[in-house]
């Protein structure tokens, strides 16, 4: 089944407007006439929608979409879709949602005139260059998590998630299509079958009870289509299809795929056949993959302003571990705000700024460093006093044996997600023994080395956030400064 306003929109080739309206006017398929607009050329149709490209009459000649459902083809059931969609769309305004400027209606049809987004689905886009790059994947997540964000506060849910449904203005991508959207609290289930079968939960399918979650569901499929190129559940025939949606084998990443730890978990997450098991939405919007906190907005450059002057103070003031912290935390806002940017001249200033900030952290880098480096030849008896102390305990010495690896292992530089990885097994298990352990000088060296290794593994974690706000930096295609690289790496 498909989605009643399902509409696959492809880019179309520049033209003139007065070329735009010839073609109409010499078009075997004319289409309707509609007051204020001149309807140019046919982008795609559905069950029971047509959708053109148009040009507002006037001075503006603003291109639209205008989306033409022919009232004889609406039963009850497609005519109270169309009112839920009217409904949602005209009171929502976000920059993730595709906007419904208008809508009229004459005795033959209704028409939704809605915003135009000239680069086409996100389909054709994985199409084109046959699978996404992560960061790339991930930075068009955030921006579809941003607009689900946006109507699960309002208790909306879209249930037509798929490639198709989801266009592209430049690098902006935009939910469309809200024709089998329903307002669903939490709490709300239904079993109508909506949606498109290979983006459907295993839930709907079935058609068990579902809920608002089978969107997340759906995220997870494009999410995979975009990594791998295909849907989990690609198949020869709807049969092949089914089967595969109502098996109870897990899904599994294709062989040798190549993703982030992070992107993994989320995945996994996401496609779990179980509604009751699957992520949640809170849990979704706070995932480290999807990062809201961090995704380029207009917010990116006040959040980034407000940290580079809380750094620049405790600079001044020499806590030198602090204003390194606070500049590294301002540089995680002020890429997305580079990449949010689109006046060239301002870019090219926050480029430049974002420069100054790396290599000032660099500095302070080498500073902290070195401090570091004194603390921890300083705390060195004290660990050997403490392994020492803890022979007669197999667990804490075992913990601790651990911390010693993690340490090699970020001296080494050979992989630090690996090393942070070591050092938060770790400081678990020597949290929990902290916890059991009775007053006395044990408990106080444990104490001491549980802050320094936290403090390791926390300059550990900046590190690896901005080296990966590095490779985010790189869709822009103008490199920021090679020294934000590894501003937060202290030894």
């Amino acid at each position: 089944m498909f989605s009643p306003g399902f509409i696959s929109l492809q880019p179309q080739p520049a033209c003139t407007f007065d070329v735009a309206v010839a073609m109409a006017s010499t078009s075997s398929f004319a289409p309707p006439k509609l007051s204020g607009f001149i309807l140019t050329e046919r982008l795609g149709s559905g069950t029971y929608a047509t959708v053109y490209k148009a040009y507002r009459k006037g001075d503006s000649r603003e291109a639209v979409a205008v989306k033409v459902v022919a009232k004889k083809t609406l039963n009850k059931s497609s005519t109270e879709n169309l009112l839920t969609e009217i409904e949602i769309l005209k009171t929502m305004r976000h920059p993730h949602i595709v906007q419904l400027k208008d809508f009229q209606w004459d005795a033959e049809n209704i028409y939704l005139i809605l915003e135009w987004c000239s680069g086409g689905d996100l389909s054709s886009f994985i199409r084109s260059r046959r699978l996404l790059p992560e960061r790339v994947a991930r930075r068009f997540l955030q921006q579809m998590a941003c607009a689900l964000q946006f109507l699960h506060e309002r208790n909306i849910s879209h249930l037509d998630l798929k490639p198709q449904n989801i266009l592209l203005s430049n690098s902006v991508l935009k939910l469309a299509d809200f024709g089998f959207a329903q307002y669903m609290s939490p709490w709300d289930e239904q079993s109508a079958l909506r949606g498109s079968p290979l983006y459907m939960a295993p839930e709907m399918v079935c058609r068990r009870q579902y809920d608002s979650r089978v969107d997340l569901w759906s995220v997870g499929v494009i999410l995979y289509e975009a990594l791998f190129g295909r849907a989990p559940f690609a198949s020869r025939s709807y049969a092949e299809l089914e089967e595969k949606i109502r098996s109870n084998q897990p899904i599994e990443l294709p062989p040798g795929a190549r993703v982030s730890k992070d992107c993994r978990d989320l995945l996994l997450r996401l496609l779990d056949r179980n509604p009751d098991a699957r992520i949640t939405f809170a849990e979704f919007f706070a995932h480290p993959f999807v990062d809201l906190e961090h995704m380029p907005s207009a917010e990116s450059i006040v959040k980034a302003k407000e940290l580079v002057l809380q750094a620049v103070q405790k600079d001044q003031e020499g806590e030198k571990s602090a204003a390194l912290s606070l500049y590294c935390s301002a540089l995680e806002h002020f890429v997305p705000a580079v990449h949010y940017e689109t006046d060239r001249q301002r870019k090219d200033a926050l480029r430049q700024k974002v420069s100054q900030y790396a290599s000032r952290a660099e500095e302070l880098k080498a500073l902290v460093a070195s401090d570091n480096r004194l603390s921890f030849e300083e705390a060195r008896t004290s660990r050997d006093v403490l392994r020492e102390m803890s022979r007669d305990q197999p667990r804490l010495l075992a913990a601790l044996e651990m911390a010693f690896t993690a340490i090699a292992k970020e001296e080494s530089g050979a992989d630090d997600q690996e090393a942070l990885d070591v050092y938060q097994q770790c400081l678990g298990e020597l949290l929990l023994a902290l916890a059991a352990e009775p007053q006395g000088r044990r408990r106080e060296l444990l104490h001491s080395e549980i802050q320094s290794l936290m403090s390791r593994a926390e300059y550990l974690k900046k590190h690896i956030k901005m080296r990966e706000t590095q490779r985010d930096a790189s869709l822009d295609r103008e490199p920021l400064a090679d020294s934000v690289k590894s501003s937060c790496c202290v030894q």
